[in-house]
């Protein structure tokens, strides 16, 4: 009896390791070492996502815009130092959870039967790609990328999305040469 009791505590505890990695929130960013982000004071949309659901789209770009906005960037209609351009999508993820309720054969337990039951759970990952171009130069100088699990609830959603877009541009911008030299 003992054994089957450890065999479930460690099905249970590889079955939640699992789903937090499945749900976790992944973030990356990359940027043109280069490129002088010091100069931009403006920016504005050159390309804005596409989603099956207008209420998100929407809510990406006031999160990206209140992003900037928040690091003295300005959103203007034209001629802007910088401009955006945002990518939404969604793909459906399968992950495999096997119990085993004994174990067979081996050694140690003398033989026995065991039966293993598999399932299969589907799941939505919804990803974002923001792209930021020097206006002038036409170079990309900024890319930033989310993941994460979605919900049924578009409440969690949006409160997942706002969450991605300040991890996003936690770092935004980059620190420049000049400032790391001083």
């Amino acid at each position: 009896m003992r054994i089957s009791r450890i065999s479930l505590g460690l099905a249970l505890m590889m079955t939640i390791v699992i789903a937090s990695a499945a749900f976790a929130q992944k973030v990356t960013t990359d940027y043109n070492k280069s490129a002088a982000f010091a100069k931009y004071k403006t920016f504005m949309w050159i390309k804005e996502p596409k989603t099956s659901n207008p209420l998100m789209r929407q809510r990406v770009i006031d999160d990206v815009n209140s992003a900037l906005q928040a690091r003295g960037l300005q959103l203007v209609t034209s001629n802007a130092d910088l401009c955006i351009a945002a990518h939404a999508a969604t793909t459906e993820e399968r992950t495999l959870n096997t119990f085993y309720d004994g174990f067979g054969g081996g050694w140690r337990w003398r033989g026995g039967i065991g039966s293993a039951t598999t399932t299969v759970n589907t799941y939505e990952v919804g990803t974002l790609v923001v792209d930021i171009f020097d206006a002038q130069t036409k170079e990309a100088v900024w890319r930033a990328t989310a993941s994460k699990t979605l919900s049924e609830n578009p409440e969690k959603n949006a409160d997942s999305l706002n969450k991605a877009v300040v991890k996003m541009f936690k770092d935004f911008p980059p620190p420049t040469k000049a400032a790391k030299a001083n």
